[in-house]
């Protein structure tokens, strides 16, 4: 089985590094190599995006928790719905339109700074320090993810598994940017959603169909299939919920998702973007959730949760079948910690590098400080997924809550209030990012998200308000971007 399951890694590895390659080749300047040039249709856009977004997490976390506490983990998917419509619905084709009208910007903090003017360039730094800070803990959680596949296919020991799955993420990304990373995703988020949605399919017939699945599960806790009871067969308390549906708030906020409505060719796609990305996240979720629910029943005993994707397929499938599968894993892996990497390298080059050190960079220096960027933050990201005791839902968890709630309220603001002010947006971005490692910190049992988002959101206005709000300049340059749309 191994070897089955290796000569099928091998194929697909060649391919996405064949991508980077050939995508090596067309990045010209640092926009081809950040944002390719807005050049990318509906259909990449959209599965790139959620692909991006889903991670390891959609195969490894989120069953885990379902395996652990059945539909009551469906309270997350429910929030992680909510809050991919509404952000492709109200964020995406506005932020499309009003990066490229604020000066061509081609990453979050050079978007913030041109939004509101700030010639000090403290805006920029700061919010490209919390970029760097969050996305070394978010990438971190994909190598621990792909160190999981390695180490439960093919026996590695777990530094080994690790340091594979690293070297495979950090070579394509290296090589072709953002759209190598984009039509990587495409082909990757194609392999996740069909994986995702076969193998519970597969787990209900191998128990004889919808109600013997029903009846094997009802057979080892009848509360699994019970959304408002918790695994412990007591009712879900309101922080609970709450903390459950508080995911969705933090896609306003993830800058590997936001560039991606960046780089769409035309505003105008957005639309057909939406749909398909809808879809997919809507069924892959529902899926996942299943996914642990049914491996519940076929594998009652499992040591690691997180594994229960993996160990149904390979009890379920054929090797053949099992090795493409369970390729799935990897592209969930590569697709996420591919993105964070590129718009952590964005973020040192573009508004650091150039900010600080070398205004006068050319296109040519600045692609070359991008891909070394790639490489020291995995080297980074790999140091902190060192610790076998990581788990990817709880790395996931707090680099989303960070990203969230730092800069979900300020892009929010941004596009729809004209009196924002950069002292709101500094304020927002510093009271939100610290206000969510502090709540991590405190472990109140409260996803450390909500507050975060609050205090950010009512933090910006006060400061906006209190020092005069925007002035002429600002203003009367977001009125003529809101008449671009």
């Amino acid at each position: 089985m191994n070897s089955g399951i290796l000569f099928t890694f091998i194929f697909y590895f060649i391919c996405m590094f064949g991508i980077g390659l050939y995508y090596y080749k067309k990045s010209k300047n640092l926009s081809d190599y950040i944002l390719g040039g807005r050049s990318l249709n509906g259909w990449v856009t959209a599965l790139s995006a959620q692909a991006s977004d889903m991670s390891g997490w959609l195969l490894l976390g989120l069953p885990g928790a379902a395996y652990l506490s059945g539909l009551e983990a469906g309270w997350i998917a429910i929030g992680l719905l909510i809050g991919t419509f509404i952000n492709w619905k109200f964020i995406a084709k506005k932020l499309r339109i009003y990066t490229e009208y604020a000066g061509d910007s081609i990453t979050i903090p050079d978007y913030l700074e041109n939004r509101f003017k700030d010639h000090s360039k403290i805006l920029r730094v700061l919010s490209a320090t919390f970029i760097l800070f969050f996305f070394l803990i978010y990438t971190s959680s994909g190598f621990v993810a792909g160190a999981t596949l390695f180490e439960n296919v093919f026996h590695l020991d777990y530094q080994v598994a690790l340091l594979v799955g690293a070297v495979i993420v950090i070579s394509y990304t290296f090589l072709g940017g953002y759209l190598a990373v984009c039509w990587t995703d495409f082909f990757q988020g194609t392999l996740m959603f069909c994986a995702i949605i076969i193998v519970p399919v597969a787990g209900i017939i191998q128990l004889g169909g919808l109600q013997g699945a029903i009846q094997a599960i009802q057979n080892v806790d009848p509360n699994l299939l019970n959304l408002f009871m918790n695994a412990k067969g007591e009712n879900i308390t309101f922080m609970a919920t709450v903390s459950s549906l508080a995911w969705g708030l933090g896609y306003f906020g993830q800058p590997h998702i936001l560039v991606r409505f960046m780089g769409i060719r035309s505003a105008d796609e957005i639309k057909k973007a939406r749909l398909i990305a809808m879809v997919w996240v809507t069924l892959s979720l529902i899926a996942a959730i299943f996914v642990g629910i049914i491996g519940r029943a076929l594998l009652p005993a499992l040591e690691d949760a997180e594994t229960v994707f993996m160990t149904l397929v390979g009890l379920v499938f054929h090797p053949a079948i099992a090795g493409i599968l369970l390729a799935a894993i990897l592209a969930a892996v590569m697709s996420t910690a591919d993105s964070q990497l590129l718009v952590t390298a964005s973020a040192i080059s573009e508004d650091f590098y150039k900010v600080i050190f070398r205004k006068n960079a050319s296109n040519k220096e600045l692609v070359f400080v991008s891909r070394l960027t790639v490489m020291i933050t995995a080297i980074i990201a790999y140091l902190i997924a060192r610790n076998p005791n990581n788990s990817v839902m709880d790395l996931v968890s707090y680099a989303w809550a960070g990203f969230g709630a730092t800069f979900g309220p300020i892009i929010i603001l941004s596009l729809y209030w004209k009196q924002m002010n950069k002292w709101g947006a500094l304020a927002g971005l510093l009271c939100g990012g610290v206000t969510t490692i502090v709540f991590k910190a405190l472990d109140t049992g409260l996803y450390e998200i909500v507050p975060g988002f609050i205090v950010a959101l009512i933090v910006s206005i006060i400061a906006s308000i209190i020092t005069g709000g925007a002035d002429r300049a600002v203003q009367e340059h977001f009125d003529k971007a809101q008449e671009q749309y």
